[in-house]
């Protein structure tokens, strides 16, 4: 499967519609970027069970800024909704690789917990201020 654009408008659907979601965020004038280009398109042939999204960070400002991105190439993972990995500068394909594998060997059981005691402790420190 090739990469997708992904925008402000398709980065929810995108993440809410599919398991397991790469989002590499780029710019055309960043040459780590250019150079991990081909790397990230590669996997996304070997790789039919994920989608390898791409956000243009110059097309799609707001979309960067919102995922608080201060540095270009920053690839992040997403698995069933939930950010699993964020890490800014390209990656060489075996680091990719072990990424993705990562990624798909997540057990979600225990992530989504951990997830869930996060929130209910942020909860629990919003409501004793």
């Amino acid at each position: 499967m090739a990469t997708v654009e992904i925008t402000t408008e398709s980065f929810g659907t995108t993440i809410e519609s599919n398991d397991i979601v790469f989002v590499d965020f780029w710019a055309s004038w960043c040459q780590p970027c250019v150079r991990f280009a081909p790397t990230y398109e590669s996997a996304s042939n070997e790789h039919d069970d994920v989608v390898f999204g791409k956000v243009d960070t110059e097309a799609q400002q707001q979309l960067a800024a919102e995922a608080n991105i201060t540095s270009i190439p920053t690839l992040m993972a997403f698995r069933e909704k939930v950010l699993v990995f964020a890490q800014p500068g390209a990656l060489s394909g075996t680091d990719l690789d072990k990424v993705i594998s990562a990624v798909k060997e997540l057990d979600m059981t225990e992530v989504h917990s951990a997830v869930a005691k996060a929130q209910a402790e942020a909860a629990e420190g919003n409501t004793a201020e």
